[in-house]
């Protein structure tokens, strides 16, 4: 072993594997934690990925209806030139240590018919139908972007934090506890040995003494 057989070096160890101890309680918490959460995460992406895939599915039969219903030029005028913009504010949420993103869509008119980039009078009721099922759509797919980043990082730190428990639980904490073993044994070991010598000593002292007696 690799380390000095002295008491100073036992007390040292004995807290340093104190501390590991702790930390390996609080990593565990904190993988289990997050495992339940990262769980929690996945229902809710299932859940909402397939509201967006059913209403992808239904805004783009509106616009097939519709450019059955309408010409080609026509359509392309409707959609060539937006009323409305939408941009994009993210913010982070803490969670477990982890900075997951919250998107906030920012429209650039509160007016809910700026959404139609077009006048009703040339249109067919389908590409209105279509274009409100796609903006009533925009919070599930920001929410569902939000879920999906959230899963990859939370999955990212759940292995890190399981590569550290593992690695305290597996590695450190058993090498401390073999160091403390060894000096412990080691330090028992001088301790026997300095109590032999001081036997010795001392039945050296009595002999000597007993001569000395003897001779007077």
């Amino acid at each position: 072993m690799n380390v000095n057989p002295t008491r100073m070096e036992l007390a040292r160890l004995k807290k340093q594997l104190n501390t590991a101890t702790r930390g390996h309680k609080l990593l565990k918490d904190k993988r289990d934690e997050l495992m339940r959460q990262f769980l929690e995460r996945v229902r809710e992406n299932r859940v909402l990925r397939e509201q967006v895939e059913a209403g992808l599915r239904e805004a783009n039969r509106h616009f097939v209806l519709a450019s059955a219903a309408m010409q080609k030029e026509q359509l392309d005028a409707a959609l060539l030139s937006p009323k409305q913009e939408v941009g994009l504010k993210v913010s982070t949420r803490n969670v477990m240590s982890v900075e997951t993103p919250q998107f906030h869509p920012v429209t650039r008119t509160e007016e809910a018919s700026d959404q139609f980039p077009y006048g009703f009078a040339f249109t067919s009721f389908e590409l209105d139908d279509a274009v409100s099922l796609l903006a009533e759509l925009l919070p599930t797919m920001l929410r569902l972007a939000e879920c999906e980043k959230a899963v990859q990082l939370m999955a990212a730190e759940i292995e890190k934090t399981r590569r550290r428990v593992n690695a305290l639980e597996h590695v450190m904490i058993p090498r401390m506890r073999e160091s403390i073993r060894y000096i412990t044994m080691k330090l028992e070991e001088n301790d026997r040995a300095s109590r032999t010598r001081l036997m010795k000593v001392k039945d050296m002292m009595l002999d000597k003494a007993h001569h000395y007696s003897d001779h007077g």
